[in-house]
């Protein structure tokens, strides 16, 4: 049982390092004699002990070849060997049958299953149901392309007509879960060669770690007294912008009152949204909720959707309350874009008619032209959903335009105006609605102009010819162009579609960026997709483990079925090398905790603390004692033993 020399096995700090690459032989290194199953892993040095690739330990681990060795899916017909070489309770892949997961109920009725669209090869060898064995799965050999499935559920056997094509032969399925590698569609366009091909990218992590930390955010309710701590359906207000002074007279510039923002959690559905209040408002008709209604029946990818609208008290006098969707971690695009009073200053100091040739943008400091192109997508795509609706978006202003990540839009405060400002004495209340989006169209130039200088001084009146001379030195024809149709009044009624053309293949150009993101975002939920189950395990594992007492024995964790996962929880976390420092090796742990949850029929050797006993178990074994224990633990936890 002596393992491998290992002359110097010291590791770095970086255990739990997001720089991990790869698994190496997926596992412990006994598995090494499967080299159909090895990556390459040249820089995962921090979880792989130094100075050899065995321990003490694992070496004695004993490995079944039969389960590679065979075609697990060949068909019965053909008398292959494979069927009998899959143990009683084992699936193919970690979680790939609901009847070996601890955590999903076998269905009642094979009758769900048969009508699947989405085949699974792994289904045509995994028993179907407790009482069904491998064998037993295809009771008749293929006959016209249909084969007679068989199932067993709670003593009723039923027969039905499986029409799915048999797979081919000698196909080769592993029996647990092992990580595959990155896509290379997505590996190839990562910008870092060693980014982290197990975990989750650290820049994507970050950014979803502060959305929840905004989501969960609370106030001290001494401190802030003025928020009340309900209003209406909804609890826990956080305010999101500074509250404005008690005292204060003077109202925005973009609604005409005094506003502030908060998030909240309605007691309803337990899920955070937005709040904007405008002080003092009392909503004295009520005809002006058909504009609500129709705005609530927008959903938009670029729209942060209305909810609903309500009148309250809760804050000392009459308020009226629009209810969003919440976004964490959204800052407007004034706050983004428009927060350097450099900005404004270069461009109003500027000696115009004294360049030779157009600048470099980068040292002009302003904004990309592709980011200008994203942002005239979404925002166009956005006034195309609100006005083909018959609505007008009245709102479209850098300080109500929300960005979240680098180059998500969203507009925000749809329908205020539309109930602030809504006229009791017009028979049709969408009369005016073709003017506003006029309007819209004309805002939307004044954004886009001044994103392109990268200021908002650019589009007051007197600023107009030097910013539009600024975006003929420094962006295309086609950017002026839209610039100048949005800015200029036409004969004619305009419409968002007529700057379509303008657009032209950019939109492409969108799309393909939408959809290479969206590869890399599945490709980092792939990595943590298991994540999940091992913690389970690990959870479980951790109740049954040490145990002081159990049922007013002392002893309970350290007899029977408990002392083999005790001694597995060694053989996890626990293994030295020959010079008694620690063996420590990631993979070694996922791999192990991949096999007891499919309760694969390899063999290992767990080795006593005083090293005078050995026992050779399967994890075949060891889940049905992981599963026996832990059951007992939940009978004794709801009363039942």
């Amino acid at each position: 049982m002596d393992g491998g020399g290992i002359a110097d096995a010291g590791l770095t700090d970086s255990y739990f390092s997001t720089s991990f690459i790869g698994v190496n032989g997926f596992g412990s290194p006994a598995e090494a004699k499967y080299p159909m199953m090895q990556t390459p892993n040249p820089t995962a040095s921090e979880f792989i002990p130094k100075g050899g690739s065995t321990s003490r330990l694992s070496n004695v681990s004993q490995s079944s070849m039969s389960a590679f060795s065979q075609a697990l899916f060949s068909h019965p017909s053909m008398g292959s060997p494979a069927t009998a070489g899959l143990a009683p309770g084992m699936s193919l892949s970690a979680g790939s049958s609901p009847l070996h997961s601890p955590k999903i109920t076998p269905h009642t009725s094979p009758a769900p299953r048969r009508r699947s669209h989405t085949p699974n090869p792994a289904n045509y060898m995994v028993p179907t149901s407790a009482s069904t064995s491998v064998a037993n799965a295809v009771s008749q050999p293929p006959s016209s392309g249909q084969v007679i499935q068989k199932e067993t559920v709670g003593g009723t056997t039923y027969f039905y007509t499986d029409t799915t094509p048999a797979p081919l032969t000698g196909m080769v399925f592993p029996n647990y879960h092992i990580y595959p590698p990155t896509a290379p569609h997505v590996a190839y366009m990562q910008p870092k060669a060693n980014a982290p091909s197990f975990f989750m990218a650290d820049e994507l992590r970050q950014e979803l770690i502060n959305r929840h930390l905004i989501t969960m955010a609370q106030i001290d309710q001494a401190d802030i007294p003025a928020v009340p701590t309900e209003v209406d359906s909804y609890h826990s207000l956080f305010p999101l912008e500074p509250l404005p002074p008690l005292n204060r007279i003077q109202k925005t510039s973009n609604f005409g009152y005094i506003t502030s923002c908060y998030k909240a959690v309605n007691s309803k559905d337990d899920l955070p949204y937005c709040l904007r209040r405008i002080h003092g408002f009392r909503l004295v008709n009520t005809k002006c909720m058909v504009l609500v209604d129709m705005w609530k029946k927008i959903q938009h990818s670029n729209i942060v959707t209305l909810r609903e609208v309500f009148t309250t008290k809760a804050f000392g006098e009459h308020s009226l309350v629009f209810a969003y969707d919440f976004h964490a971690g959204g800052e407007t695009m004034m706050s983004r874009h428009f927060n350097d009073p450099s900005a404004d200053a270069y461009f109003t100091k500027r000696k115009w008619g004294q360049h030779d040739g157009p600048l470099p943008r980068q040292h002009a400091g302003l904004l990309p032209e592709s980011l200008i192109w994203a942002y005239i997508v979404q925002l166009s795509s956005a006034l195309r959903t609100i006005h083909t609706a018959g609505l007008a978006c009245r709102v479209m202003d850098p300080s109500k335009i929300l960005v979240t990540g680098k180059t998500r839009l969203r507009v925000n405060c749809v329908g205020i105006f539309d109930v602030l400002t809504f006229d009791n004495s017009q028979n049709n209340p969408l009369a005016l609605m073709a003017q506003f989006q006029q309007a819209d169209l004309m805002s939307l130039g004044k954004v886009v102009l001044a994103l392109a200088c990268n200021c908002v001084s650019g589009i007051q009146r007197e600023n107009l010819q030097k910013a539009m001379e600024l975006v003929t030195i420094n962006y295309s024809s086609d950017l002026k162009n839209l610039i100048l149709y949005l800015l200029t009044d036409q004969n004619r009624l305009r419409s968002v579609n007529d700057i379509m053309p303008m657009i032209g293949a950019r939109f492409y150009t969108q799309l393909d960026a939408a959809q290479m993101r969206n590869d890399v975002i599945e490709e980092d939920l792939a990595k943590e997709v298991q994540n999940g189950r091992l913690f389970r395990l690990l959870a479980k594992l951790g109740t049954i483990n040490e145990r002081p007492e159990f049922q007013k024995d002392p002893t309970w964790s350290e007899t029977g079925d408990r002392y083999l996962l005790k001694l597995f929880r060694d053989h996890l976390f626990h293994q030295v090398t020959e010079a008694g420092t620690p063996w420590i090796d990631l993979s070694h742990i996922i791999s192990c905790l991949n096999k007891l949850d499919a309760g694969v029929p390899e063999k290992i050797s767990l080795i006593s603390r005083d090293e005078k006993s050995v026992l050779v178990v399967t994890y075949s074994d060891l889940k049905r004692c992981f599963e026996n224990t832990f059951q007992e633990l939940i009978a004794a936890a709801n009363g039942q033993l």
